[in-house]
């Protein structure tokens, strides 16, 4: 059972580059679970009390001597950007800054002392780091910007030409933003596979993804039996047809967003000679993988961090109301309103379907008066 208080802090004004920010929305996530019900996400350990939350948008309500005179003001609506990064080493200056050794992300136990989340009625955040959103756009789609970066980062990293074929593993929220992504980016069919049948058929009716697979439960008794059914799996998915109505075949990119094995091992075997297999999901952190089967078709395997220089980007598209593309508000199932209701929102965030048998997919807590 999480330990979850509420405590009572002073905030100070902001100083002289800093904004402070009413939260108003803020959506949670797989991070955030795996912190509240036991402590640590991975190897990293929670070592002090830590307020969790960064996927968040709010209402400007003071700003820093420095920032005034500037764009931002009292009473604009921004999109936070939890990750602040040095800005002083190579990464940084490279533009991946997303990798900074020094790099502090708020609601993460990896750099001591925690930099503190965003369930917090009110905070002080860089004004640098703070992205303003257009007249019109609800706190719920500048809360989802924070994982939208995630699918945009590991799109620019595929770097692929119009017209490809995507194969997205796993239907979660980052998954089918995945999904979604590929196909703003003009990817001409974009498969979505899940072991559940209700996130994919979603991903689907809400134009996510042009077509599905439900990934068969199979688990084998040795790793040589597993990756025989890897195997079977990607043949499997190379049957599903195209927007041409001819069996895909094999897929020019695979984004991994589960990291289960056997779907890193399956998206190995389902990506074509010179494709890419993008491996976004945080799961298990050591596996075995037929590196062997990606060398000598020559699958490039690329890795996904979190994300840098997607906000502006993000808005855009979040804002642009397109009716034919996916629909990104869809996407937030449950909403909860107050502090008090945060744990009940973890419960929910924890689960696939609520009582009434509703798909859970993004779970958000709202604060805004």
């Amino acid at each position: 059972m999480a330990d979850c208080e509420q405590e009572k802090r002073s905030l100070p004004a902001p100083q002289p580059r800093e904004i402070q920010v009413a939260v108003g929305a803020t959506g949670l996530c797989g991070s955030d679970l795996h912190y509240y019900n036991h402590f640590r996400n991975g190897d990293i350990l929670v070592r002090e009390p830590l307020s969790l939350g960064h996927e968040s948008a709010g209402t400007i309500v003071a700003v820093g001597s420095d920032v005034q005179g500037t764009d931002f003001k009292v009473g604009d609506k921004i999109a936070l950007e939890v990750g602040v990064p040095c800005g002083a080493c190579d990464l940084c200056k490279e533009g991946r800054y997303n990798i900074c050794k020094k790099m502090s992300f708020r609601s993460s136990g990896k750099s001591f002392p925690h930099f503190q989340g965003t369930l917090q009625e009110r905070i002080n955040h860089p004004a640098a780091w703070c992205h303003k959103m257009p007249e019109g756009m609800s706190l719920k789609l500048g809360a989802l910007i924070e994982p939208l970066s995630v699918a945009l980062h590991a799109s620019r990293r595929a770097n692929l030409p119009k017209g490809n074929t995507v194969l997205v593993l796993g239907a979660g929220a980052v998954g089918l933003l995945a999904a979604a992504i590929a196909r703003v980016y003009g990817a001409k069919t974009v498969i979505l596979a899940d072991i559940d049948q209700g996130r994919i058929e979603f991903g689907v009716q809400k134009r996510f993804a042009t077509g599905n697979f439900l990934v068969p439960k199979r688990r084998g008794a040795d790793i040589d039996e597993n990756l025989a059914i890897a195997k079977e799996t990607a043949a499997a998915l190379g049957e599903v047809k195209g927007s041409d109505g001819q069996p895909i075949g094999e897929f020019d990119a695979v984004f991994e967003c589960t990291g289960v094995p056997s779907c890193v091992q399956a998206g190995i075997y389902a990506t074509r000679p010179g494709g890419k297999l993008m491996l976004i999901g945080m799961g298990t952190p050591i596996q075995t993988l037929p590196l062997g089967a990606a060398a000598l078709r020559e699958v490039d395997v690329l890795g996904v961090f979190r994300y840098a220089n997607t906000y502006p980007e993000g808005i855009r598209i979040l804002s642009s109301n397109d009716p034919d593309g996916p629909d990104f508000a869809a996407l937030v199932t449950h909403r909860f309103k107050g502090l008090e209701h945060i744990p009940d929102a973890f419960q929910m965030a924890g689960r696939t379907q609520d009582d009434s048998g509703k798909l859970v997919l993004k779970v958000m807590i709202d604060l805004a008066a």
